[in-house]
């Protein structure tokens, strides 16, 4: 293959990575709600992952607050831990009780959910970090396509970010969307999307990426001690070489 082709297949590979990483900061420049593995169902339970960027140049995040609508009634809402980082769930009294799916009625329910940094902690300042906060909540609303989750982003120098924006019917997004989460529809057997399924997705991936970083590392080790057998080889055969050379030296002036 000539030189030429290679230096288009370089060129290529380059830009397809430059344009790769140009969407994924487009795709998180604001605070978002995922799910990992099946969409969560109407009146089902699910875990949802808000992930947060850092924005600010010279200040890193202290605090995020998600608030959840009190007409969703989220009877439940449980965070999972993370290092450096105190959580805060947060339960009130609703104007008028709110029936679920199952029948049930909710008279007192989850309305926001807080992370604030420790002493010490915080997504640093610039937009190469991101923290994921998750939390298994429901039952979900049966009667709605979406749900959106308001979030308030605090910085260390005192700058607050509202993350509270509908998106129109347009589809537009405007400059500070909610995180939003689309409900899958309920199916026969009740269930859509679960903690056990999302979190095991979740949990592949990242034992995915793992193993990809342990081979990884093991291939240098391997290359390294490579390079070490090779030139301890190397290093051998020239001490024969001049051994026998010198040997053969000796014999020839005693003769």
């Amino acid at each position: 293959m000539s030189k030429h082709v290679f230096k288009r297949a370089g060129f290529l590979a380059a830009a397809v990575g430059v344009t790769g990483l140009l969407s994924a900061g487009i795709a998180s420049a604001h605070v978002t709600a995922n799910v990992y593995g099946p969409q969560v169902s109407k009146g089902g339970y699910g875990s949802i992952f808000f992930r947060v960027p850092n924005e600010e140049k010279d200040a890193g995040t202290v605090k995020v607050e998600v608030t959840i609508k009190p007409e969703y009634a989220f009877g439940t809402v449980r965070t999972k831990p993370i290092p450096g980082w105190t959580a805060e769930v947060v339960k009130s009294k609703l104007p008028s009780p709110v029936t679920t799916a199952s029948g049930t009625q909710i008279t007192e329910a989850v309305t926001k959910v807080s992370w604030t940094a420790q002493p010490g902690t915080k997504i640093a300042a610039g937009s190469t970090e991101f923290q994921e906060f998750q939390i298994s909540a429901g039952a979900f609303p049966a009667t709605l396509d979406t749900v959106e989750f308001p979030a308030t982003q605090t910085y260390e120098n005192g700058k607050v970010v509202e993350w509270n924006q509908p998106t129109p019917a347009t589809g537009e997004e405007p400059e500070h969307p909610a995180p939003s989460v689309k409900l899958a529809e309920k199916s026969e057997d009740g269930h859509g999307g679960t903690d056990a399924k999302a979190e095991e997705s979740h949990a592949a991936a990242s034992s995915s990426d793992n193993t990809a970083r342990w081979l990884g590392g093991a291939g240098l080790v391997v290359g390294a001690l490579g390079l070490g057998v090779g030139a301890g080889a190397t290093l051998r055969a020239r001490r024969a070489t001049a051994a026998a050379s010198a040997k053969n030296g000796n014999t020839e002036g005693t003769e």
